[in-house]
């Protein structure tokens, strides 16, 4: 399977799941709003999603795929599966002794992770969510698991996919089950529970067909030394982003209520480009980096890089100006109904902005850190990523006091985008990569297309009061009519100025 086909079918399928992940942000915000319980419920969503994506998604598959793929290459399928059953198995216990700790020590976790609800009405209200959500972390990190095999045997399509059961699992328990109940929000964190079941099971027939299902085992593997060696450096090199979002949210405990539901709206609509961008051509191009980095075809490795830098640029600049024109137009369309008003538009939009302007930075920064991951270096990235953090910290006290959230936001993009100018920098000093004469024309074309891009919108777009007074179709129609009308200018211009999509 060719690298632009694994990036398309990942992109097909994140964007399905993200879709569903927009019905899904819908649905709770008609519910619940930005509310004392929808504040507490996302604090108990986010402490084991911000470990899912931090540790499983983020540096034990940034460690453990370019060793499985070494695996892979140099030995015969008996080893793999020997380095499959003792990564598995220790993961597996690993997983079992934090799930319990964390449900029996909620309320500690709960005071670390958001300690600006303690002596509040929110405060007991988010330990009991987090004990019915904090388990999914030990199915989410498993399915992550398998997905990174899959992965490693091209098979893209299936951990792509399974996000979509979380989604459907949230958006049924807050439809039919939220009614039921006394507190109508527990709902929700069955949802995420019962979604983390669903989308380790639905990876397991796929496991079986490649032969590749984990086994328990109590022996031990020269390859689980080298994976630990390299988790701690790719925790900080691919999870500065996670960090400095886990730093707001503890800040934002401490702001207004309604501060964490409106940078978690805002977040939402500013990740969908990174996923079906940045983490499809992460996802898709390390099995790839590392088979040609441990053949030493390094033609081949940089001629990856290009394209996704190339891609990068082409799709992330337009994102970037569809954000943040359209920023209260999409969430007046998607969130601005019964329990989330206009005023919750307002600030959500602001902090939509502030993210939106480092987006190339988060993109980057997953493409950047690839090359390292992939040439078996995770200490550059990590020594980068205590700066980028580092940064964020000051920038975060140094903004919140007079801009609240929207400082919290400014300064996760600022962190990002020094984060990306340093990964680069040594990629350069170290001539492992440097960007070609023909990105930068690329780069200049884009920009042409952009701003014709932009005076489209700004041709058919209405004033936000209008938008305000529109009912759920004329909204969704209207949003259509500028969304289509600015990619078929775009990909015009492109195709005038003869840029390659290939």
């Amino acid at each position: 399977m060719s690298l632009l086909k694994s990036s398309f079918i990942i992109s097909l399928m994140t964007f399905l799941s993200r879709v569903l992940g927009l019905v899904r942000d819908v649905v709770i915000a008609r519910l619940f709003g930005t509310s004392l319980v929808a504040d507490a419920f996302f604090i108990a969503f986010k402490i084991p999603n911000f470990l899912r994506r931090l540790f499983a998604e983020g540096a034990f598959s940034q460690a453990f795929v370019p060793i499985l793929s070494h695996v892979k290459v140099e030995n015969e399928e008996a080893e793999v599966q020997k380095v499959i059953n003792v990564i598995g198995s220790k993961l597996l216990f690993a997983l079992i002794v934090i799930t319990l700790i964390v449900v029996i020590l909620a309320p500690i976790v709960v005071f670390v992770f958001a300690s600006g609800f303690y002596q509040t009405p929110k405060f007991d209200l988010t330990v009991e969510l987090l004990r019915i959500t904090f388990p999914y972390l030990l199915f989410i990190s498993l399915t992550a698991f398998s997905g990174a095999i899959l992965n490693t045997y091209n098979r893209f399509a299936v951990p792509a996919f399974t996000p979509v059961l979380l989604n459907v699992s949230m958006i049924i328990c807050a439809i039919y089950l939220s009614p039921k109940l006394t507190q109508p929000i527990v709902a929700l964190a069955w949802g995420v529970f019962l979604g983390g079941v669903a989308q380790l099971l639905f990876q397991i027939p796929f496991l079986l067909k490649i032969r590749k299902l984990p086994r328990l085992t109590t022996k031990n593997h020269s390859q689980f030394a080298i994976l630990k060696k390299r988790m701690l450096p790719a925790l900080f090199g691919v999870g500065t982003a996670q960090l400095n979002l886990l730093i707001d949210m503890i800040l934002a405990s401490y702001l207004v209520t309604g501060s964490i539901s409106w940078l978690y709206y805002a977040n939402r609509l500013f990740e969908f480009p990174i996923a079906l961008l940045g983490v499809a051509l992460a996802t898709s191009s390390l099995p790839y980096l590392s088979k040609k980095f441990i053949k030493k075809d390094m033609d081949s490795f940089k001629k990856i890089i290009n394209h996704n830098l190339k891609f990068t640029f082409v799709l992330g600049i337009p994102a970037i100006v569809g954000l943040i024109v359209l920023a209260q137009p999409l969430l007046i369309t998607l969130f601005q109904y019964e329990n989330f008003n206009a005023y919750d538009v307002k600030q959500a939009s602001v902090a939509l902005i502030a993210y939106s302007a480092g987006l190339l930075g988060f993109i980057l920064i997953k493409v950047l850190a690839n090359i390292f991951f992939a040439s078996g270096d995770t200490k550059t990235p990590m020594k980068i990523g205590v700066v980028a953090i580092t940064v964020n910290i000051i920038m975060n006290f140094s903004l919140i006091g007079y801009y609240q959230h929207l400082g919290l936001a400014i300064a996760t993009s600022i962190s990002a985008i020094t984060n990306t100018g340093l990964l680069y920098f040594y990629l350069h000093k170290n001539n492992i990569f440097r960007v070609e004469r023909e990105l930068f024309i690329t780069i200049f074309k884009v920009i042409i297309a952009v701003i014709i891009m932009f005076l489209v919108i700004v041709f058919i777009n209405e004033p936000n009061k209008y938008w305000l007074s529109y009912n759920v179709f004329e909204r969704v129609l209207l949003l259509t009519k500028i969304v289509i009308s600015a990619i078929i200018v775009y990909f015009s211009v492109l195709f005038i100025l003869r840029v390659p999509l290939r």
